[in-house]
């Protein structure tokens, strides 16, 4: 397990509705840049809704869903979930764990400071409906939510990173700074309840591994992505029923050395339906540790909903 251990830059300052525990799994001579990068972002969202359930009930919905920085259309993705059409019945409790989501409002600093870092700026020809920031998003959906951003996109005041949208309350908030490679990048993690026969607490991670590496000049991308899998590996608890989703940027799909090294520790991971979730390659999973007789079906949508990447639907059932 690693330790806690809070940013310095503002990207690391504490959220007055709930406690995020920060873990840096950045090692000690990219700590600068990573600095670098996170001096550029706002600080993360955090939002419980009045109205969202405290429990969840099986069977339980989550989705894994790259939104391409605005590109993808979350209302319509949530209607069609709530109104059973991905599933076949409409479910009581889902959780979406989504990655590149935008956002652009006052936390975001409205000029990147003098030194910082920032990402080229991602602005995907969409109505800009569906370019709304995460938080007012979450907000229109009644939903909870915990953003964090892990860069700015472009020069202008907004940053993208990896959120988790849910109906069910989210507790024990963990933001996961990974090793650093091309860019910046945070997991985030948090806690749902699931009333069964046997209650049982799930560690819900929404992951965005690069895509690409720079300044260890090595040729091919998956050492780097092997780096930030064992650090994720490293920061998760191992008995503790978990569900991960994300965009591993698996270019070589479940042969990849990173996804291999998550299936060590999170087995249920090779679904019937493999189709590919971006272009011909299959980037998107859903990898789980479920306690004893719970089940797990993953399918990918037939839309991209307008995103570049196919969302990843998976239904959760307990023992009956």
């Amino acid at each position: 397990m690693l330790h806690p251990e809070r940013p310095d830059a503002a990207c690391g300052a504490a959220v007055p509705t709930q406690e995020v525990i920060w873990v840096r799994a950045v090692d000690a001579g990219e700590r600068a840049d990573a600095d670098r990068w996170c001096a550029a972002v706002g600080t993360p969202a955090v939002r419980n809704a009045a109205a969202g359930f405290r429990d969840g009930v099986p069977p339980l919905v989550v989705v894994s869903w790259n939104t391409h920085v605005g590109g993808g259309d979350i209302e319509r993705l949530v209607a069609d979930v709530r109104s059973g059409r991905l599933t076949g019945q409409a479910p009581r409790s889902f959780v979406l764990l989504l990655q590149e989501v935008l956002r652009h409002d006052d936390s975001v600093p409205e000029r990147a400071p003098a030194g910082s870092r920032l990402a080229s700026a991602v602005t995907p020809t969409t109505p800009d409906r569906s370019r709304r920031g995460i938080e007012m998003t979450a907000s229109a959906l009644g939903l909870s939510m915990f953003y964090v951003p892990s860069m700015r996109n472009g020069e202008g005041p907004e940053d993208r990173g990896n959120a988790i949208l849910s109906s069910i309350t989210l507790d024990d908030l963990e933001a996961i700074e990974l090793p650093l490679e091309r860019q910046r990048r945070v997991a985030v993690a948090a806690d749902i309840r699931i009333r069964a026969a046997a209650p049982v607490t799930i560690r819900i991670v929404s992951v965005h591994f690069t895509n690409m590496v720079a300044h260890h000049l090595w040729v091919l991308s998956e050492p780097g992505r092997v780096r930030q899998a064992h650090a994720l590996t490293m920061a998760l608890d191992d008995d503790r029923p978990t569900v991960l989703g994300g965009d591993l940027n698996s270019w070589f799909g479940y042969s990849d050395a990173a996804f291999r090294e998550l299936a060590r520790v999170l087995p249920l991971s090779h679904p019937e339906d493999r189709r590919a979730t971006f272009g011909p390659m299959r980037l998107d999973h859903v990898l789980a540790r479920l306690p004893d007789g719970w089940q797990i079906r993953v399918r990918r949508a037939e839309s991209r909903y307008g995103s570049d990447h196919y969302p990843l639907i998976a239904t959760i059932d307990a023992p009956h």
